[in-house]
């Protein structure tokens, strides 16, 4: 008898202690669902920190734009909760890029850097693939050098738009931003990631960016640039290592869009789309000059 309450007792704690472990581990993973992670990736946030999306990316997350709350009153609560209504933005941001169209690389001037026929044609492709999207832009931005321009010129007659809603800005002109990895040994020499890489991210903190709070619709707005600065703003919305801008490439006149939300989070649609174009005119290098189009 006494063995037999034992076993009893035994049993008892038993199944006591694992109840308790299983209602542990179970809290464990419904509470912390950061530390759960994939072994084969470095999405471990306690070795790698920058893998948990940061949703004041852009500083306009709205709990950082309004004085926290002071006390536990409801006075105080109802003056927090209003404040946080009116700064929190209800709109989308749609950001639409363009690279420009296939160029000749002639000479040393960007005065010369004309597009090609070939590049006339894509940009008219383009153009006519934007006003099929049958969106109302909100801003139009444009490179200042040549092939942008040249580029947009052919889109802009394919579409509807504001003039006084136009931009050109020297911002967002080619140039090298941040060193890559794996390391590219022509670009190498630092002085032009010195000379390029603030002007480039001074561009993306301009334009990239949720709702403000008073926009009531979503907005579209254009960028007809380069690859290089393309690449770079793709990885730097997705909160991509930013040095990982050369493993994309895109083509010539092609469309890439990303889709900003109220919340902060940001997706792609599309990255270098260039389907509708014929084969014949999908390009994404400078011809040489013996074999232009």
């Amino acid at each position: 008898m006494v063995a037999w309450s034992n076993v009893r007792k035994f049993t008892a704690v038993a199944l006591g202690t694992g109840a308790g472990l299983g209602a542990y581990l179970y809290h464990r993973l419904r509470s912390d669902e950061r530390k759960v992670h994939a072994l084969w990736t470095n999405s471990d946030t306690a070795v790698n920190p920058y893998a948990l999306w940061d949703s004041n990316w852009d500083y306009r997350s709205p709990r950082y734009l309004v004085k926290p709350i002071g006390n536990t009153t409801t006075q105080e609560a109802d003056r927090y909760n209003n404040d946080l209504e009116r700064v929190t933005p209800r709109s989308v941001r749609h950001i639409i890029l363009v690279r420009h169209a296939e160029y000749l690389h002639a000479g040393d001037s960007d005065d010369t850097h004309n597009l090609t026929l070939r590049g006339c044609v894509q940009a008219k492709y383009t153009g006519r693939r934007l006003r099929e999207l049958g969106v109302r832009w909100d801003k139009i931005i444009i490179s200042t050098m040549t092939r942008a321009q040249e580029t947009a010129d052919i889109i802009l007659k394919e579409i509807d738009f504001d003039p006084e809603r136009l931009v050109n800005c020297s911002y967002i002109r080619e140039g090298a931003p941040i060193p890559p990895q794996p390391p590219v040994g022509h670009w190498r020499p630092p002085k032009a990631f010195f000379r390029d890489g603030a002007r480039i991210e001074a561009a993306f903190r301009r334009y990239f960016h949720r709702a403000f709070p008073t926009e009531k619709e979503d907005t579209y707005t254009l960028i007809v640039g380069h690859g290089n600065v393309i690449r770079y703003f793709v990885c730097r919305a997705l909160q991509f290592p930013p040095e990982a801008w050369l493993r994309i490439n895109i083509n010539h006149a092609s469309i890439t869009w990303l889709t900003i939300h109220p919340s902060g989070n940001v997706t792609i649609e599309c990255l270098g789309d260039s389907g509708f174009m014929p084969p014949e005119y999908l390009t994404n290098r400078v011809p040489v000059l013996s074999k232009a189009f």
